[in-house]
């Protein structure tokens, strides 16, 4: 038996746990304060297209009196990159903080696009009263989550429709990376074709994915970030020599990146936050019909509801987080912070923040705590001065992760019982309407629908939860949006 001494002089030898670690609970979680550093740096590179991309939807947009996002006559880029940029960093180093998840917020795409065609631009409204229905919205969510209603009608939801809503964020964000770096494009005669093959930008994605594959093969740590690294080097090379430029919006230039040439423009530049605080909480009750109002707010509230939790899910699982049903630790605070976060997109006055399923690159890295969510969002705040940089990393380099990662994210399908008719058909529907609808909230609100269905077909409506009622409830709602602004002449 060993002596006290020996076994004071062991526990001496161990080394404790630092700050750092302890208050994230990196080694509890089996991870390492490198692999985190690495994971936050791979979610942050698969989302720093949004910096690029949020200024050319609602940037670009006029709203109902005819001014541009900051009240000009001319869009301003680089004043809302700079508040994407700014509002992404503080709300997913909150994240990090508050709720130790490896997740990542930025302005929601899709939900920007809602913002600016279907709110901004109706006749007289202002961006000041579209941001302030995102706060308005924003609000709502975390009272919602505060009362403890969205939390429950998580923990409603069966183990097996939230693996499913896992494995359709896999194959969406699949897709959504094949689209992006134009491997997959719009076809004649066809919804979806190979893109053309024989261009440079396609050049990079396809070296950028096959060095993550055999790099993820033989096992080497950093595989996906340094896949993206060197594909951007390679993008930085090829366009500075060949001047291969990005592609035009009017159709020119079809062999061109993208979204932004990896052109090198400078280091740094003084960001401008003159956005951030503009917004009107309940302008928009006076230049709309307080109908048309409370059925914006509901349609960007069920899409926040619903896509937070299925990305959630997703990163949970894919950093193996997730307990015996399927719901990740610590999610009311997860949803509490989403929730602040969409009102804070609105006044930020870059529409609503979200959490972001490209998330699913730092936990594939082997993210598993929040600090990777601090290294995401510190690196959005240094985007706010370092724009150029973020530049660099088209489409074409980040987008390989993305398709991986829904390889990854796939693998979890053989945790579905397909041959239990109940579950197996509002699992595949929930896989395949995801990625065909190109929404996340479309995808589960189908799951949610044909599982109550088929249950009252059988007739077990006591296995149906109270709250899976009301949430399908809202998805008829969702769903019918449309025909009832018909009805109602909105």
């Amino acid at each position: 038996m060993a002596s006290p001494s020996s076994v004071q002089d062991t526990r001496a030898s161990s080394p404790a746990p630092n700050a750092i670690d302890r208050f994230f609970k990196i080694t509890e979680r089996g991870s390492t304060i490198g692999t985190e550093v690495r994971g936050g740096l791979v979610t942050f590179f698969a989302m720093a297209y949004i910096v690029v991309l949020n200024p050319l939807i609602i940037g670009t947009v006029q709203d109902g009196t005819g001014a541009f996002l900051g009240g000009g006559a001319e869009p301003d880029f680089g004043k809302v990159a700079a508040a994407t940029a700014l509002v992404a960093g503080v709300m997913t180093i909150a994240m990090g903080v508050f709720a130790n998840f490896p997740l990542g917020l930025a302005a929601g795409l899709g939900l920007n696009a809602v913002v600016a065609y279907s709110i901004a631009s109706l006749p007289g409204v202002t961006w000041a009263d579209a941001m302030g229905l995102v706060v308005i919205e924003g609000l709502i969510i975390l009272v919602l989550v505060l009362t403890g209603f969205r939390e429950a009608v998580f923990r409603a939801v069966p183990v097996e429709l939230k693996t499913a809503i896992s494995v359709g964020i896999g194959l969406f964000i699949a897709l959504i990376g094949l689209v992006n770096a134009g491997f997959v494009t719009a076809g004649s005669g066809t919804l979806l074709a190979l893109g053309n093959l024989g261009t440079w930008p396609i050049l990079v994605f396809v070296v950028g994915l096959v060095l993550t594959i055999v790099l993820w093969v033989r096992k080497i740590k950093g595989a996906l970030l340094i896949a993206i690294l060197t594909a951007t080097a390679l993008a930085v090379v090829l366009e500075n020599t060949l001047n291969i430029g990005a592609k035009a919006p009017d159709g020119s230039n079809p062999n061109g990146f993208n979204l932004n040439a990896p052109t090198f423009d400078g280091v740094a530049q003084v960001p401008d936050f003159g956005l951030i605080g503009q917004f009107s909480l309940l302008g928009s009750f006076e230049s709309i019909a307080t109908v048309t109002v409370v059925l914006l707010v509901f349609s960007l509230l069920l899409a926040d509801f619903f896509d937070t939790m299925g990305t959630m899910v997703a990163v949970g699982a894919e950093a193996r987080l997730l307990d015996a049903e399927g719901t990740p630790p610590r999610s009311r605070a997860i949803l509490v912070v989403d929730s602040i976060a969409a009102a804070a997109g609105g006044a930020g006055s870059v529409s609503s923040n979200t959490s972001f399923v490209e998330s699913t690159t730092g936990a594939g890295e082997g993210a598993r705590t929040g600090l990777a969510s601090v290294v995401t969002g510190v690196a959005f705040l240094l985007a706010t001065f370092l724009s150029p940089l973020v530049a660099l990393v088209p489409y074409e380099a980040a987008a390989p992760a993305l398709v991986f990662v829904g390889f990854l994210m796939m693998t979890q399908i053989a945790g579905i019982s397909w041959r239990d008719v109940e579950i197996s058909i509002p699992a595949f529907l929930t896989i395949v309407v995801m990625p065909f609808t190109y929404s996340i909230a479309d995808g589960i609100g189908a799951g949610f629908l044909a599982f109550v269905l088929i249950k009252l077909a059988l007739g077990k409506v006591r296995a149906i939860h109270p709250l899976m009622w009301v949430a399908s409830a809202m998805f008829v709602v969702y769903f019918l949006l449309g025909p009832i602004q018909e009805a109602l002449g909105l």
